[in-house]
């Protein structure tokens, strides 16, 4: 199977593992070998059950059932996407009450994107240093990394950047603004968490010169930070919220939500302003409905705090600089980057999955599903201090 992934299956890396799948249950991921791994990635915050999480699989065998793809979206009225769309605004407070569905975060970006300017008739975005946004071109147009931008260029114009919990910069907000732009936890950056003053002084400005205020909730959001969304515990109300990654439980998904107002002008001057064809699919719109309803009843939600404070308990070691992060959403930041990669294999090796991130090369990646237990934090961490300090001695 190894041979065939390399051979026909396009490369995104020239160090792809290729870990050869049998089978992912829980928080355990099985190679055709037979040997377990405790998933400490969650397929990169995707999976905030585990994986086949009896709720969601369920879900979607019953909706397999019933019809799958029957027409584009917002065509025909399907349960599974309104129940889920009406579930996503019980969460949300007002007016954020009516959503788009797509096929990914990044798509829900670039609709994002579309409907600022459609809102507001001004074409100036802008995003943060070190933001990641998604990799499609008008994500990727918010992105600072000339590195990984220079090859497709041209991007998309009038994109300006500022510096994360720069309170100077926010003065480059202006009345040719569209919209402000940012992930609520920075993730490709390393984790870095907002300044609460400083989130309230960036919806001040947004509202004082009319740019509409986009987070950025792919990563933070469905239950990774405590609660279901980052951005209700900032005190702060954005005009628009973008969704995706564990939101649909292991399946591929994006959410645009935002008010009444905001979302209906997708419909006209154009028509078809947004379109998309098995956005709202209702498999995964099942699969999402079941992944929230699950977060509801389970408490799981509620664990999340004490299990990172278990993380930080178990991760004191003199070659850990900092744990980064909230909640499930931890970056373990290590005192040299030379061996991060050679870190996260060996852990691999070890039985225990970690990952890298975008922009800093000192971090390792620790986002498990929320249903990991204290006694596999303490497993997997004494793995990974065991190799850090193979490595960094």
């Amino acid at each position: 199977m190894k041979k065939d992934f390399f051979a026909y299956q396009a490369p995104t890396t020239p160090f792809a593992p290729g870990l050869e799948i049998s089978h992912a249950k829980g928080n355990y991921i099985y190679d055709i070998h037979g040997k377990s791994y405790l998933d400490c990635v969650a397929g990169v915050s995707a999976l905030p059950l585990g994986h086949c999480h009896p709720a969601v699989t369920t879900a979607i065998k019953n909706q397999v059932d019933q019809y799958m793809h029957v027409m584009v979206y917002g065509e025909y009225a399907q349960k599974p996407a309104i129940e889920l769309c009406k579930k996503l605004a019980s969460h949300m407070p007002e007016p954020l009450e009516m959503t788009y569905l797509v096929n990914s975060g990044t798509e829900a970006i670039e609709a994002a994107i579309k409907l600022a300017r459609r809102v507001t008739n001004r074409s100036e975005i802008i995003a943060m240093k070190k933001a990641y946004h998604g990799n499609t071109m008008g994500s990727l147009s918010l992105m600072d990394y000339e590195e990984r931008k220079a090859p497709f260029r041209p991007l998309i114009p009038q994109i300006k950047h500022i510096k994360f919990n720069c309170f100077a910069q926010l003065n480059l907000i202006t009345e040719q603004t569209a919209a402000v732009i940012i992930e609520t936890i920075q993730g490709g950056a390393g984790f870095i968490m907002p300044h609460k003053s400083w989130i309230t002084a960036l919806r001040e400005k947004c509202t004082q010169k009319g740019a509409l205020l986009i987070l950025d909730e792919i990563q933070p959001g469905i239950g990774r930070t405590g609660s279901m969304f980052y951005f209700t515990q900032l005190g702060i109300v954005p005009d628009l919220v973008v969704t995706g990654k564990g939101l649909a439980g292991g399946l591929p998904i994006g959410a645009l939500t935002g008010s009444v107002h905001h979302m209906n002008q997708f419909k006209e001057s154009p028509m078809l302003g947004h379109i998309t064809t098995f956005g709202g699919h209702p498999v995964i719109a099942a699969a999402a409905h079941a992944t929230l309803s699950e977060l509801e009843q389970n408490g799981l939600i509620e664990t999340v705090k004490d299990k990172e404070l278990r993380f930080r308990e178990s991760l004191k070691n003199k070659h850990i600089l900092e744990v980064r992060g909230t909640g499930l959403m931890l970056a373990a930041i290590v005192s040299s980057e030379i061996d991060t990669a050679a870190i996260v294999d060996e852990c691999r090796k070890r039985g225990v999955i970690f990952f890298l991130l975008l922009y800093e090369k000192k971090a390792i990646r620790i986002t498990p599903p929320l249903t990991i237990t204290r006694e596999e934090i303490h497993t997997a961490c004494k793995i990974l201090i065991d190799v850090i300090e193979e490595f960094q001695a």
